[in-house]
């Protein structure tokens, strides 16, 4: 079984369409899980046990089950309750529903990482809670959470390949079809591995300048 380089200049158009799939997936994907994460991880700091049992449940679910099986839930079951998507969008709410209950348990590390006598304080001090939250609980977390946000965002990245199983034609399904038409297996998946390598390589070196851009301004 020989190498051929010539596949790439006949595929080079499907693969480069999949790979700014695989790019957009991830454009929306990843600040919904971001929002997703922060918003429960607000809703579980209230002291309202209905409303934290109702965060608490989603997190277990998420976390507890496959993310193959949630897109399988939300893309083929949806119909059923009249909830009809297309392929692209149903990959991007399952993997910002999938990744929210992820960051949303960062987030609430990061909150419970904040002295309380510093939280009173603020409140003291006549600060609004929008104020505590942005001037006091926000700067001093993120130190803390942007390393494990980083490597959330990375699996992210990687997850996207699964979205292949709901027709989206991102990066792993145009790998498949060029194996179907030409038989070829180095070819495709080595060019596969190299798209996710290129990407999560990029997003660990905006990790890092994340980090110590966060390390500088406190």
């Amino acid at each position: 079984m020989s190498f051929d380089p010539s596949l790439y200049i006949q595929y080079g158009p499907a693969l480069l369409n999949g790979f700014l799939y695989t790019v957009l997936s991830l454009a929306l994907a990843n600040p919904l899980a971001i929002l997703v994460g922060l918003v429960i991880a607000l809703l579980q700091s209230l002291s309202l046990p209905p409303l934290r049992w109702a965060c608490r449940s989603y997190i277990h679910f998420i976390r507890g089950t496959p993310l193959l099986i949630q897109l399988f839930l939300l893309y083929y079951c949806g119909p059923t309750v009249g909830v009809r998507l297309d392929a692209l969008t149903a990959g991007v709410l399952g993997l910002g529903a999938n990744g929210g209950a992820y960051f949303a348990e960062i987030f609430r590390a990061g909150f419970e990482s904040i002295p309380k006598g510093q939280v009173e304080a603020a409140r003291m001090l006549g600060l609004t809670p929008w104020q505590v939250l942005t001037r006091v609980k926000l700067p001093q977390m993120l130190v803390l959470i942007t390393p494990p946000s980083v490597n959330q965002v990375i699996i992210i990245v990687k997850e996207t390949a699964i979205l292949s199983i709901l027709t989206v034609p991102e990066l792993t399904k145009a790998a498949i079809r060029m194996v179907g038409e030409t038989s070829a297996i180095i070819e495709p998946y080595v060019a596969l591995a190299a798209a996710f390598w290129l990407l999560v390589e990029a997003t660990s070196r905006l990790g890092r300048r994340l980090e110590r851009r966060v390390a500088r301004h406190l």
